[in-house]
């Protein structure tokens, strides 16, 4: 690994952990870079999990220091999750690089897509709105976290806005309590899928731990910079980049000639 390479992973995480911090969607950036770097897609696959693991860990000891910690209502979900992420790692492990590529491309469009139409704020509720977690709604949510993990244990990029959707739609619960819940049912799933490919040898991690300083340094960033409301330059940023690194793994430049 060059310096060069180094420097283009750090900025990478730090791109990615401030849009996640902004917005959501920093595994859109990472995982093509590390691609794009010469890694097998199963391994840029497994080597972002390294970076978001540390991200999720900050997030969680942030969200617990503020009171929001619900360690059942995570377990609860997290066990489908879980199960959902091991054969989500499976199935992404037996792709070819070029079959995950274009998929990985494919999904980088429509959360794009989710990115500019926003539909989680059409389903946040307040603070002070009234949650339904009854026992029929959290066997529907335990349900749909199954599909969660797998979609997690896949490909991972922009799981977030499925999450918010899906429990404010559920549930009713507030965007504070869901974004709390999302890091903790995150990092279990995550770490049964990192398992399964450090298992089948598919993670770096030199570059993982040097995209996860990015990451951290990123959130941090991520984080100042909200207080000004920069939202709107980061989704600009986020969109012409998506579409770029869409655009490569497709191969559009061979469509065109050049």
């Amino acid at each position: 690994m060059t310096i060069s390479e180094i420097l283009i992973i750090l900025v990478a995480g730090i791109a990615a952990g401030f849009v996640n911090v902004v917005g959501g969607g920093g595994s859109l950036i990472a995982m093509p870079v590390l691609i794009f770097l010469g890694l097998p897609s199963a391994v840029a696959n497994g080597t972002n999990r390294v970076a978001l693991m540390v991200q999720s860990l900050v997030a969680i000891g942030y969200f617990r220091n503020k009171g929001y910690f619900y360690p059942k209502l995570s377990i609860l979900l997290g066990i489908p999750a879980v199960i959902g992420s091991i054969i989500g790692a499976q199935f992404a492990i037996s792709l070819s690089d070029e079959m995950f590529n274009r998929v990985l491309a494919v999904v980088m469009l429509v959360v794009l897509v989710l990115i500019i139409w926003r539909p989680e704020k059409k389903f946040i509720k307040s603070e002070e709105a009234m949650e339904n977690l009854s026992k029929p709604r959290l066997a529907v949510a335990a349900l749909v976290f199954l599909g969660v993990g797998f979609y997690g244990g896949f490909i991972q990029a922009g799981v977030g806005f499925v999450i918010i959707v899906a429990l404010a739609l559920i549930t009713g619960m507030s965007l504070v309590k869901i974004n709390s819940l999302k890091v903790c049912v995150t990092i279990i799933y995550m770490l049964s899928s990192l398992i399964v490919f450090v298992c089948s040898g598919k993670v770096d991690w030199m570059l993982g731990l040097v995209l996860a300083v990015g990451n951290a340094v990123g959130a941090y960033l991520g984080s100042v910079f909200t207080v000004s409301k920069g939202d709107k330059w980061i989704r600009i940023f986020l969109i012409v980049s998506v579409l770029i690194m869409a655009a490569k793994l497709l191969e559009v430049h061979k469509w065109l000639g050049f």
